[in-house]
């Protein structure tokens, strides 16, 4: 179900790696849209009235407690306490990028720590993040100027309480970061240098280089590799949440994991679950996010009762390299599109048509410093009316000492095919880049599902609105990772872990015998992604109408009933799992949410343009809010592969297995 809620006033108006040889399915059914309700509260804000409606109560699972003071060893075999295909910890983090890591050092100071990643731990959107993390650390910057600047990108649809959180704590962030040892550039005067980017008003983005996120990962994860507390499980995909029902509230006790590698199922049971596990550009052909990007943490929620919210709101970068425009073309595509990073435009980068004409002047007066909304639009509407496929990025104008010095990573990239953007503009085309919805989450990070803490993309804290800044990703994930310790230890603290809840739930299941069908269901698959991607990229892009958007559910609904439909036929089982099934059902969970809540949105603000309602209505200035719904009738990817949570208190005979 879904409702809307008016941000800013405290008022709640509802109007009515790798191996990638095995997969799982599901009984095909076809796709319906998710339903919309309207109704009335009072007294409820995005943030502290979500976190106060939660009331979220400290359960205590088990019969049998154990130690309060109880550790895993330093031992990966020695943290199976029951058998390999089990373990059981504190706190469970999924994902291994800014958020997750900076939690997991906290954490992991009061409780033993299981970082469950998905590829290599680097193999994150952080990784890939060049830009930087704005925060307010010159004298003639302000709070309340990072604040307005915050608003007004997100098309007034942010929460302000969340904003003026992350406002105030982010400067703090970044000393404890550079206390880590994060090294960050540094002007002639020995400060750090602050870059300007596009909805920026100061200069107030911390940056290393064009490669600021690969090196706040480098300095989170020496830290990580010396904390004996923390231990990281590399290529484990994360299948679905382990829930159990305690009356009418859903509680979160682990996950189950796929391991590529091993070609096994992991079970963790732990007593926290942080979802940390990015965004889901992979729904789009064209993305600049890496290949781990599939929707997974979202996904895994929406399946597991949790809130979804704004997801109608899809950022594409303005700025990605546009490889048919190099001189040299790269010999095989890219499994995900190489950023031109914001402040390339906020050094003074110029956008041009093949034409050499300066165009943004005329969509914004702001020009290349527009908000990103504003200027994926304006190129897009560039492309369409000339037919042509990139538009130029010229910052060749600027000493070239201080291009390679503020852009290296770029330089060297695009001087790999034949181009010095020293002398020539730089080809680009728009991308897939960020999802502005996802999980709804309370200032200190909570969800709904009690156990059940999000940081990072996954999350959607109210920050962003209708629109991302520049760089306040970094910084909320740095903010909610931190306000996401406190209630988690003290959730630890007041549960126990049943070593006998490992039992409580069917087990997912690896096909390992299905002969010919293997490859032919492989096939489909990655066909069936495709498709998908490209339904995603013509009718769900940049500019939408109604009939589109339509157009959209319906196709996507044939294609994931043919999918499932062919799997089953093929010998796959509902509970049967591998790495590209679980990420296609997760993008096809995504795919649909996105959909349903741009359906939803019947005006156009920030990231949401829609040519059946081209104007922004301050009436409908609401999030928009993606309920559980029945899994019943239901199609695979909105199930959860044990299909069944446990109920707290019922016999355990019938789920031992």
């Amino acid at each position: 179900m879904t409702i809307t809620i008016p941000v800013g006033n405290g008022k709640l108006h509802c109007r009515a790696t790798n191996y990638r040889g095995h997969l799982g399915c599901g009984r095909a059914s076809l796709f319906s849209s998710l339903p919309f309700k309207r109704c009335l509260h009072n007294d409820l804000s995005w943030s502290s009235g979500f976190s106060k409606l939660l009331n979220l109560q400290r359960y205590n699972f088990s019969q049998s407690p154990i130690n309060e003071n109880w550790r895993i060893i330093r031992t990966i075999a020695s943290s199976c306490l029951r058998d390999d295909s089990t373990k059981y910890f504190d706190f469970s983090i999924i994902g291994s990028g800014v958020a997750g890591l900076r939690y997991a050092l906290e954490v992991a100071k009061h409780g033993s720590v299981a970082v469950i990643t998905k590829a290599e731990p680097h193999e994150s959107n952080t990784n890939y993040a060049q830009g930087g993390v704005s925060a307010v650390l010159c004298a003639s910057d302000s709070v309340e100027s990072h604040m307005h600047d915050t608003i007004v990108a997100g098309a007034y649809l942010c929460d302000e309480e969340t904003v003026r959180v992350v406002c105030t704590e982010g400067p703090e962030r970044i000393r404890e970061l550079i206390a880590m040892g994060a090294s960050f550039d540094h002007g002639e005067d020995g400060n750090l240098h602050l870059a300007r980017e596009g909805g920026h008003s100061h200069h107030r983005i911390v940056h290393a280089a064009d490669m600021t996120g690969r090196e706040i990962e480098r300095a989170l994860l020496e830290a990580v590799e010396k904390d004996p507390n923390i231990f990281v499980f590399e290529h484990h995909v994360a299948i679905d949440l382990l829930t159990s029902q305690d009356g009418s509230d859903t509680i979160c006790l682990g996950v189950d994991t796929f391991n590529t590698e091993t070609l096994e199922v992991t079970r963790f049971i732990s007593k926290v679950t942080l979802l940390a596990s990015g965004g889901a550009g992979h729904i789009y052909p064209l993305t600049t996010n890496p290949p781990v990007a599939t929707g997974d943490g979202i996904a895994m929620a929406h399946r597991a009762q949790a809130v979804i919210s704004n997801m109608e709101f899809v950022q594409f970068h303005p700025t990605a390299l546009a490889d048919e425009g190099l001189p040299v073309k790269p010999t095989k595509t890219r499994e995900n599109a190489f950023l031109i990073t914001e402040t390339v435009r906020g050094d003074g980068g110029i956008l041009y048509n093949l034409d050499m004409e300066r165009f943004m002047p005329m969509y914004d007066e702001r020009a290349e410093l527009a908000p990103r909304d504003v200027v994926a639009r304006s190129i897009d509407d560039q492309l369409k009316k000339r037919n042509e496929k990139y538009v130029l990025l010229d910052i060749s104008h600027k000493p070239r000492e201080k291009i390679l010095s503020h852009f290296p990573n770029i330089a060297a990239e695009c001087l790999q095919y034949g181009l010095d953007i020293t002398r020539h503009p730089i080809p680009i085309v728009p991308a897939a880049h960020y999802m502005c919805g996802g999980v709804r989450a309370g200032l200190q990070g909570e969800t709904n599902v009690g156990g059940l803490y999000v940081a990072g993309e996954v999350a959607c804290t109210g920050l962003h609105g209708a629109n991302r800044l520049a760089s306040n990703s970094l910084l909320e994930a740095l903010v909610f990772a931190r306000r996401a310790v406190q209630p988690s230890i003290e959730h630890m603290k007041s549960s126990v872990i049943d070593f006998s809840a490992s039992n409580w739930w069917p087990r997912p299941v690896v096909p390992m015998s299905l002969g010919s069908n293997t490859d032919k269901i492989l096939t489909m698959t990655r066909g069936v992604r495709k498709e998908l991607q490209e339904i995603m990229w013509k009718y769900v892009g940049i500019v939408r109408s109604t009939n589109r958007l339509k157009t959209a559910e319906r196709r996507i609904g044939k294609l994931e009933a043919k999918w499932e439909e062919y799997l089953f036929e093929h010998g796959w089982e509902p509970t049967m799992v591998g790495l590209e099934a679980c990420e296609m059902r997760n993008l096809f969970c995504c795919a649909k949410l996105v959909v349903s809540s741009a359906l939803a949105r019947q005006e156009s603000r920030g990231l949401h343009y829609t040519t059946d309602f081209p104007d922004l209505e301050e009436s409908k200035r609401l999030p928009t809010i993606i309920f559980p719904s029945s899994p019943v009738k239901s199609t695979w990817s909105s199930r959860q592969v044990h299909k069944q949570a446990h109920v707290l208190g019922s016999s355990l005979d019938s789920y031992n297995t």
